[in-house]
């Protein structure tokens, strides 16, 4: 594999680069070859599975109404 060294990067970039990067739970090169792949390869969309996956959803939730406080109370549960 070929290695890239990059010099002056912005400090708000490099920032945000760390961020992400904790946040995805990758090392920082781990962050930025993601993020290289993703702009040049770009994501490849099936429509019959992204529409598979919303009917499915669909299915399971139908009937039940979710309201804001139950969002709410659903998303704070087991937390601090």
């Amino acid at each position: 594999m070929a290695t890239v060294t990059l010099k002056n990067i912005p400090d708000d970039l490099y920032d945000q680069i760390k961020h992400s990067a904790q946040t995805n739970r990758r090392s920082i090169n781990s962050e930025i070859i993601t993020c290289i792949e993703q702009s040049l390869r770009g994501r490849k969309v099936n429509p019959k599975t992204i529409l598979a996956a919303a009917r499915a959803l669909r299915k399971k939730t139908s009937g039940q109404l979710f309201t804001e406080e139950g969002i709410t109370k659903i998303k704070r549960a087991g937390r601090p």
